[in-house]
C-alpha cells in the first residue's frame, strides 16, 4: 500500500475527474467539494493495495457519496431548487488546475439542471455517470445496488426525460401512441409492408439478457430483419403507458412478463427494446390502454 504521501499524490491526479463527476451529479461546486474530500478520507481509510485501477475505483466512492446525498436531499424536501442551481465558473479559485477548469467549462447548464432535479437519485446517477462519462452499466449495477439490465432501464428512463420524451406535448404522445398501436396490429396481422413502413431503415432491435433467455435475439438490425421478426408475432402484446411513454407489455396474471419499449422519432420506429429483467419489472411504472 503506498504510504500517505504518495496516496495523497495520487488522488490529487484523479481530482478534476471527481469534482466534474460530482459536480454534474449535484449541481452545486460546493457540494461538489465535499463529496470530493469525503472521497478521500474513504480512501485514506481503505486498503488500495488490490486496485488496479484507481480511477475507477475512485468514481465509484464519489458517485457512492453523491447518492448519499441525493438521496439525503430528496428526504428532506424543504431546500429550494435554486440552492442547486450551477454555480459561475467564473467563481473557481483562480489556481484551479487547467483540467479542472476545462472539466467544469462545459458543465451542464441551468436548463439541464432543472430537468435532472426531477430524477430519482439513482435515475440521475446512472444517466450521468453513463451519459456523460461512458462508466459502463455493469459498475454502475453495483454503485446502485441493481442488476446491469435495471441500471440501463435507470439512465434510459432519465435519458428520455432529459430528452423532453417524458414531457413530450400531448400531440406528440397521441402520435406515438398511434405509431405503437399500428405496429402491435401489423405485427398481429403478419401485415409485412405494414411493418416496414412503420419502422426506420436502420432499426434497432434489442433484447435484454432476461428476453434472450425466452427467445428473443439480442439484437437485430434493419426494417426487414427487425419486421421478419414481428411478423405474425405480438399476439399476446398489451398497448401500455410505460413509464409515461406508450409501449407495450406482455403481462400473465396481470403482472408484466417482457415490456416492449419503442423510441420514435419523425413517426418512425427507430429502437424496441425488449425488457424481462425481473428486477425492472417490479419497478415499473405501466398502464395497459384501449388498443
Amino acid at each position: 500500500m503506498d504510504g500517505h504521501d504518495g496516496l495523497a499524490e495520487r488522488f490529487e491526479d484523479h481530482r478534476a475527474h471527481l469534482r466534474a463527476v460530482a459536480y454534474r451529479m449535484l449541481g452545486s461546486l460546493s457540494e461538489a467539494d465535499d463529496a470530493v474530500q469525503e472521497s478521500w478520507l474513504r480512501l485514506s481509510r481503505s486498503d488500495t493495495s488490490g486496485v488496479e485501477n484507481l480511477g475507477g475505483w475512485l468514481t465509484a466512492v464519489a458517485a457512492r457519496v453523491c447518492l448519499d446525498m441525493l438521496r439525503s436531499r430528496k428526504s428532506r424536501r424543504e431546500e429550494a431548487l435554486d440552492e442547486h442551481l450551477p454555480e459561475p465558473i467564473d467563481g473557481v479559485d483562480p489556481g484551479v488546475d487547467p483540467e479542472q477548469a476545462v472539466l467544469l467549462a462545459d458543465s451542464i447548464g441551468p436548463a439541464l439542471l432543472v430537468v435532472l432535479e426531477t430524477l430519482a437519485p439513482a435515475e440521475r446517477l446512472a444517466f450521468v455517470l453513463h451519459d456523460m462519462f461512458a462508466v459502463p452499466f455493469e459498475e454502475i449495477a453495483t454503485i446502485v445496488g441493481r442488476s446491469p439490465a435495471a441500471a440501463r432501464q435507470l439512465a434510459s428512463r432519465a435519458r428520455r426525460r432529459v430528452q423532453g420524451t417524458a414531457t413530450a406535448p400531448e400531440a406528440d404522445l397521441t402520435r406515438n401512441r398511434e405509431v405503437v398501436e399500428a405496429f402491435l396490429a401489423a405485427s398481429r396481422s403478419g401485415n409485412f409492408d405494414a411493418l416496414l413502413a412503420l419502422l426506420d431503415p436502420d432499426v434497432v432491435l434489442r433484447a435484454d439478457a432476461a428476453a434472450a433467455r425466452m427467445g428473443a435475439s439480442s439484437e437485430v438490425l434493419g426494417a426487414p430483419a427487425v419486421a421478419t421478426t414481428f411478423s405474425g408475432r405480438a399476439q399476446g402484446a398489451q398497448l401500455a403507458l410505460v413509464d409515461g411513454t406508450p409501449g407495450a407489455v406482455w403481462a400473465q396474471g396481470g403482472q408484466p412478463r417482457v415490456v416492449f419499449n419503442f423510441t420514435i422519432a419523425a413517426g418512425k420506429i427507430v429502437g424496441i427494446d425488449l425488457l424481462a429483467d425481473p428486477e425492472f419489472l417490479g419497478q415499473l411504472d405501466w398502464e395497459a390502454l384501449d388498443g
